[in-house]
């Protein structure tokens, strides 16, 4: 028997590519998946054309909706096992710096949402099911870089809140993950100018979601942690000459 059986997956920002690849590959493990997005119409749309409507719950969630984020969770029909938060949005550094709806809403997304609905989940010491919690974070917040330092910092900021909660959760042996994610083939990065040689398939990164084992922060393939530890260790005068 699949040990996997009646074990339930939380994935919040489910419309995203990569969030859609792991809803499969969760599937194939014999998990049960909830997938929440305020774009239920193609979620739906996914689950149908995939004949999965016995396996995956499609679900309303606004990320940016914090007073909706307690009744939201007290609502599921069963408290998950695992968390995925894939909710994500990007505006471009120039807009940011010039326009703070698009700064706020990437706060909003990517930081603030997340907090909220993750403490609700993790503090629910009722739910005895909840091993794992996974965010997906980015390169981008490892260090400040002038192209992108407004997405930058809601990435650290998560990236941040992460390592915490890990450190709050361990004496109830909940593993909290971060994935440190490069280049992706996504809707979010459509019109950027990347290279194409570090560019990652959905469904190569969502294997490192679905396989996340104990360690902290996940760093996908040879290239992308090599960037990682520079980033990490580089002095900020040769930063300061990155793009």
């Amino acid at each position: 028997m699949n040990k996997n059986t009646n074990k339930t997956v939380l994935i919040l920002g489910g419309n995203s590519d990569v969030a859609k690849e792991s809803i499969k590959q969760y599937l194939q493990k014999g998990f049960f998946v909830m997938a929440a997005s305020r774009n239920t119409k193609s979620l739906e749309e996914f689950v149908s054309k995939n004949a999965f409507h016995a396996k995956v719950t499609v679900l309303y969630f606004d990320a940016v909706d914090f007073d909706s984020h307690q009744k939201f969770y007290d609502d599921l029909s069963a408290k998950p096992h695992i968390v995925v938060y894939a909710a994500g949005f990007l505006a471009e550094n120039e807009k940011a710096l010039h326009d703070f709806g698009s700064a706020r809403q990437m706060m909003q997304v990517n930081y603030m949402g997340a907090v909220s609905i993750l403490n609700i989940i993790a503090m629910d010491k009722r739910n005895k099911s909840l091993e794992r919690i996974i965010g997906l974070s980015s390169l981008s917040g490892v260090r400040g870089r002038k192209s992108n330092f407004v997405y930058g910092s809601t990435k650290a900021a998560f990236t941040t809140y992460l390592a915490g909660l890990r450190q709050e959760l361990r004496q109830r042996n909940i593993v909290v993950n971060v994935l440190v994610i490069g280049y992706i083939r996504t809707k979010i990065n459509e019109g950027l100018q990347l290279n194409e040689s570090l560019i990652m398939e959905p469904n190569y990164v969502a294997k490192f979601i679905v396989n996340a084992g104990n360690s902290f922060a996940i760093v996908t393939n040879f290239k992308w942690k090599m960037i990682y530890w520079i980033l990490k260790v580089l002095p900020e005068s040769l930063v300061a000459k990155l793009p």
